[in-house]
């Protein structure tokens, strides 16, 4: 048992409700804000158990907004107001402040559940007589527009953009564009609905 669950008391996502969580999340902010490129929001609750680093990027999270304990998030990431992200998700840009390529751009009132992962990048394999490892990564952004709440265990790849209002089915693969305000599931992930049509 770390010190960190002794003073939050166990739960995963941080809060003020008590001396010890106000503390950890504290730390929290403290971790995430120490790195030169990471502007964070003053009211943003961050565990401390969260791991934040903006890499070659930067990294901004906008007011009200919570990580949870295990979150990954790395390189150039921007995240809205009142936006929640989950224990244990993965999420991971590219590219620098002036190179944009790998962005992930995170927009207000989105919800991320655990174990999302979110990566701006793939690997290379074209040529099978070089080791991928040597063959580089490309870029590609990932935008997340307002009001989306992506359910547990989503996959969303690279240049893939969701539509403001939708919402992504538990452990789908998000591979292409998905519309606004549509419900998207499976692998991958395809519209079933759109929200507010019967």
């Amino acid at each position: 048992m770390s010190w960190w669950t002794l003073l939050d008391g166990g739960y995963s996502m941080p809060g003020k409700q008590t001396w010890g969580r106000r503390m950890a999340c504290r730390a929290g902010s403290w971790l995430a804000s120490r790195h030169p490129r990471a502007d964070i929001h003053p009211t943003c609750l961050i565990s401390p158990q969260a791991r934040i680093n903006p890499r070659e990027g930067a990294i901004r999270i906008g007011e009200h907004s919570m990580i949870a304990i295990g979150v990954l998030l790395q390189g150039n990431v921007t995240i809205g107001r009142n936006c929640s992200i989950q224990a244990y998700s993965n999420i991971v840009g590219y590219g620098t402040p002036d190179s944009p390529g790998g962005l992930i751009a995170i927009g207000n009132d989105v919800r991320i559940a655990s174990h999302a992962i979110l990566i701006a990048g793939n690997h290379r394999f074209a040529d099978p007589d070089k080791p991928i490892r040597m063959q580089g990564v490309e870029f590609a952004p990932i935008t997340i527009e307002d009001d989306v709440w992506i359910a547990g265990r989503v996959n969303i790849t690279a240049g893939v953009t969701i539509g403001r209002g939708s919402v992504i089915g538990g452990g789908s693969v998000v591979t292409k564009d998905i519309p606004p305000y549509s419900v998207a599931v499976g692998v991958p992930a395809r519209v079933i609905r759109r929200r507010g049509v019967l």
